[in-house]
């Protein structure tokens, strides 16, 4: 079939020709934005879920939605040890000038607040060359989101974000990937000016996506979180939906699956979004002719696969030091000789027993993995992996 037509698309974050599983967090979201605009009560949002199931692109799509409804919105992606003020404040700038809010005056002020936030990441008293400037054209606002605790200084930013929204009837987002990268200090804040915000009813709402453990880190930040946020979990896709993923794109360029095929591709993807769209491209590829048949899969599937461990499995691994990926292939084999389910967590007693070694030695390799991304916990003593089917990749590895 002709490749230059082919309509899948496997990339991290790139939104898949039909966003197929999806329709209810749209619908939810489009009455939270409603609710929010009117000043109605309504808590910001966390999506949560493994790698590939489509957080990054459902993130964009819920912001999507938001610009649409004439919001100011700003997006950031958190990172491990880098602080919240820097990226939150151009996300910010940016979710002003989206705004459109015709009082120059107000807009400069709230504009001077955010550059004043930025500058206190230099610290006090530090030089103007090493003050980092987001682009704001105005002076920074002093005495103002500005004294140095983050807690304090967000409340207040968020604050006057609220009221610019407000003057216009409409509200700001504030949508962060990786939310479970943020450092302690800037979740508490985090949580405090959401609190903040659902008491006062100000129209800013704060979106974030995660793996599965964020609401755990969350609730070790406030423990008020737990009723602060609505968490919803992003899981692998439901057989109709995985099928509709396949074939609406299909259908656009004039093509179609057999049945046999379309189960063939559920047993192999898993339903997980991101393997779709590669198992989706490889097959389109490679096919002679539509309908794609269940033959065609299994000529495809080493394609797809070979793509699927260099760009999804093979490049998470290979961030992995010698002992990290001990520790990864005794997390799969202990979930074997267990009979886990794919993706379950293990006891992490239990990996330090596979490998003939104490807990304690293991956890500087544990630690490391969970700072990469590569496991998380999801409760104390048990760990599991952040990527759908990585033991089964690591047991073919051998």
């Amino acid at each position: 079939m002709d490749p230059i037509r082919n309509p899948y698309a496997p990339g991290a974050g790139q939104r898949p020709p039909e966003l197929a599983g999806r329709d209810e967090q749209l619908a939810a979201f489009e009455v939270v934005l409603e609710r929010v605009a009117k000043g109605r009560p309504e808590r910001s949002l966390v999506l949560t879920g493994l790698r590939g199931v489509g957080k990054t692109v459902l993130l964009n799509a819920l912001r999507g939605a938001a610009v649409r409804k004439g919001w100011g919105t700003g997006k950031l992606e958190a990172r491990p040890g880098q602080g919240l003020r820097r990226p939150l404040s151009s996300a910010l700038h940016q979710a002003v000038r989206e705004l459109g809010h015709r009082d120059e005056e107000s807009v400069d002020h709230v504009l001077g607040v955010i550059k004043s936030f930025a500058h206190r990441d230099a610290g006090a008293g530090a030089r103007l060359k090493d003050q980092w400037s987001p682009g704001i054209d105005v002076p920074a606002v002093r005495g103002r989101a500005d004294s140095g605790d983050i807690e304090i200084d967000l409340v207040e930013l968020f604050t006057d974000l609220g009221g610019l929204a407000a003057d216009v009837g409409k509200g700001i987002g504030i949508f962060i990937d990786e939310m479970q990268d943020l450092g302690a200090d800037d979740v508490s804040a985090l949580c405090a000016a959401c609190h903040e915000l659902s008491q006062s009813g100000l129209p800013v709402i704060v979106v974030g996506a995660g793996l599965p453990h964020l609401p755990a880190v969350l609730s070790a930040s406030k423990s008020y979180s737990e009723r602060l946020f609505r968490y919803q979990r992003i899981d692998r896709l439901a057989r109709e939906a995985a099928d509709r993923a396949l074939e609406a794109p299909a259908a656009d360029e004039e093509a179609a699956f057999d049945p046999d095929a379309l189960a063939a591709m559920y047993d192999a993807t898993g339903g997980y979004p991101y393997f779709i769209q590669a198992y989706g491209k490889a097959v389109w590829d490679l096919a002679p002719r539509s309908p794609i048949t269940v033959a065609d899969v299994a000529v495809a599937a080493p394609e797809a696969e070979s793509e699927l461990a260099v760009g999804f499995f093979g490049s998470r691994y290979e961030r992995a030091t010698p002992g990290e990926r001990d520790y990864l292939m005794a997390m799969a084999d202990v979930a074997v000789d267990q009979d886990e389910t794919e993706g379950d967590a293990v006891s992490s007693a239990d990996v330090a027993a596979r490998l003939g070694k104490k807990p304690q030695s293991l956890s500087p390799a544990r630690d490391s993995l969970l700072k990469k991304g590569l496991v998380y916990s999801g409760e104390r003593g048990r760990i599991a992996f952040t990527v759908p089917h990585f033991g089964r990749y690591l047991r073919e590895r051998g």
